[in-house]
């Protein structure tokens, strides 16, 4: 069983800076890039459990629900990897969207 702490710690982190954030941050980028984050996870893990079916879009629920949707496509992702590998780099995704989205 491969160890997803290090993903799991990087999500729960990104996630509570997007709670902490202030609404204006939120709006100019950080929300936006929490959920591209959140699809590309999502996409990921879709392609992993079902990759014969063309993966369905994560949809935008709102600047508030971002850290759950990061948190939630995180979660899916993480019960599907299968190496080390594969979890350093959902780690430096989620590390490269934290960076971009300015939290």
């Amino acid at each position: 069983m491969v160890d997803t702490t290090p993903l799991t710690r990087a999500v729960e982190h990104f996630a509570d800076r997007l709670r902490a954030a202030p609404q204006s941050r939120l709006q100019r980028s950080a929300a936006a890039e929490a959920l591209q984050l959140a699809r590309d996870l999502a996409v990921r893990a879709q392609r992993i459990e079902c990759p014969d079916l063309e993966p369905r879009q994560m949809p935008d629920a709102g600047m508030f629900a971002a850290a759950d949707q990061i948190t939630v496509a995180a979660h899916d992702l993480a019960l599907l990897l299968s190496s080390d590998t594969e979890v350093e780099e959902a780690v430096r995704l989620v590390a490269e969207a934290q960076k971009r989205a300015g939290v």
